[in-house]
């Protein structure tokens, strides 16, 4: 017997099960560290059944000299999303895997004379409960919303390949896409990862989701409410006094694009003249000379901040990657930790997104992954490079983050599904404002059919990702995009009529937001 495994499977389970090796060691350091480590190994590699080959080889990207609280933020998840994904598969392979993480677990701490140190026998608890995570929660283990049948492999839907093939033929390099409905779950890819070679596009490979990372800020946002360390309608001033914030703007407003700070990536005077801000992707060649710079978040609230206000706050909506700047900020003063480590805590750990990340300056992008390209001129040539490699702080928490279409899908139904947020916040976020249609962190839509739609898109220097759901969570698309971004945003237009139809083909028809 065998289950279909992508790379970014196995890559997540080389993760979790060498990885809960290399903490066992690591909270043994103290002791015999590499005693621990070996006993471990050897048991691990004796694992047997259809995933023990992908156990055979150690992961990339597993460094034994991390702290145990670094490797834990890295492994943790991993084993929670392991055994979600085994037991959509196949539960018995899920059960095989625990077990063998398991025997490892206990070679490694049987290591010691007597009983393990207290230090051990806490991390193999840790451990042990993390691979029962996704079993005490059913619903994760169909995606999120427990409203959905097992996942069907290789199930036919002509129509939705027919839509992603129709984008490539549009313009767009590679497209892949994952659909949760009530006929199961369907993956699919179009196009190429790479121009100028033939391999599809990995089809759960990492992407920079652009502004859906905004969704995942507001709900941490939204959770520190709910642990009434913030308050939504407080001024934002009162966190961030060092900018000197009009005192009617509050939390709420950055959340929801209404305090008329002016947008740092570029902005429009009401007579439509662009304003241009930090050197964006609509800045050609200025933008490729600068993408590997690295840009201080205070210092792109600042350089918006001597910008004009776009209007009075709370009277017009307008689109601003500067409140979601501030609303990093306001995270990280409010906590004392990096967005990036309360993003781990609130969100990627108890849902196991172990595909996700929140870089910050760092340029790489996990493997697998599609190419991202740019397009602009220089010295009257057109050039196009690869710029898959960027520093993604020019965007910030506007749009910095990595994903795949599994992780969001899993984040997306489990937001709607009300197991992030509590009901009155979970109502507030979905709540839209008049004029765009804008919740908290996302868009609120009206299908053709009568239905609503929650969701939020991005694009980011020729990545972007979609990411649509019911607002029950029982259906949702998610999808990822490598293009030829260019000053121009000439594929903007081919993006708009690409997610409307995509929408139309899932949800019965609707709008798209970017």
């Amino acid at each position: 017997m065998s289950i279909p495994l992508t790379d970014q499977d196995k890559t997540t389970l080389r993760i979790a099960a060498w990885g809960a090796v290399s903490l066992m060691s690591a909270a043994g350091a103290a002791g015999s560290a590499h005693k621990v480590a070996t006993e471990g190994s050897i048991a691990l590699t004796s694992a047997t059944g259809p995933v023990g080959h992908v156990l055979a080889k150690a992961p990339n990207g597993i460094k034994y000299g991390k702290s145990v609280a670094a490797l834990a933020d890295q492994v943790l998840p991993a084993l929670t999303a392991s055994m979600s994904l085994l037991k959509q598969q196949d539960p018995a392979e899920a059960d095989n895997f625990r077990s063998t993480v398991i025997v490892a677990i206990e070679a490694a701490a049987g290591t010691h004379r007597g009983e393990p140190s207290p230090t051990l026998a806490d991390m193999a608890r840790k451990i042990t409960a993390a691979l029962d995570a996704a079993s005490a929660t059913p619903e994760m283990a169909a995606g999120g919303s427990g409203a959905l049948p097992t996942a069907t492999a290789g199930q036919d839907r002509p129509e939705l390949q027919k839509v992603i093939q129709e984008m490539v033929d549009s313009g767009f390099v590679g497209v892949t896409l994952r659909v949760h409905d009530e006929q199961g779950e369907w993956v699919g890819s179009a196009g190429v990862s790479r121009l100028g070679e033939t391999a599809a596009p990995p089809i759960d490979g990492h992407v920079r989701i652009g502004s859906n990372t905004k969704t995942f800020i507001a709900t941490v946002v939204l959770q520190l409410v709910g642990e009434g360390r913030i308050g939504l309608d407080t001024p934002a001033d009162d966190y961030l006094p060092e900018f000197g914030l009009d005192r009617r703007i509050t939390v709420r407003m950055l959340l929801q694009h209404t305090s008329g700070v002016f947008n740092v990536t570029g902005d429009f005077d009401a007579d439509g003249t662009y304003v241009p801000g930090i050197p964006a992707t609509p800045s050609g060649k200025e933008w490729v000379d600068n993408r590997f710079k690295t840009y201080r978040p205070e210092e792109l609230v600042r350089l918006a901040l001597s910008k004009p206000a776009r209007f009075e706050p709370g009277t017009d909506w307008s689109y601003s990657n500067t409140n979601y700047v501030l609303a990093r900020l306001l995270i990280e003063k409010v906590t004392g930790r990096s967005y990036a480590e309360e993003m781990r805590r609130l969100i990627l750990g108890p849902l196991g997104l172990s595909g996700t990340v929140a870089p910050s300056t760092e340029t790489e992008i996990p493997e697998p992954h599609a190419h991202a390209y740019y397009r602009y001129e220089d010295a009257g040539e057109q050039k196009t490079i690869d710029v898959t490699r960027q520093n993604p702080s020019w965007i910030s928490s506007g749009g910095d983050m990595i994903s795949t279409t599994r992780d969001l899908h899993t984040f997306i139904s489990a937001l709607v599904g009300g197991r992030l947020l509590p009901a009155e916040l979970l109502a507030d976020m979905c709540t839209p404002e008049p004029k765009a249609g804008y919740g908290l962190g996302v868009f609120v839509q009206k299908t053709d059919g009568g239905g609503t739609v929650i969701t939020h898109n991005g694009g980011m220097a020729g990545h972007a990702a979609l990411m649509y759901s019911t607002p029950d969570g029982s259906k949702t698309l998610t999808a990822t995009l490598n293009y030829v971004d260019d000053a121009a945003l000439s594929m903007a237009a081919a993006f708009q009529q690409a997610t409307q139809r995509l929408v139309q083909e899932v949800f019965g028809g609707g709008q798209a937001a970017g």
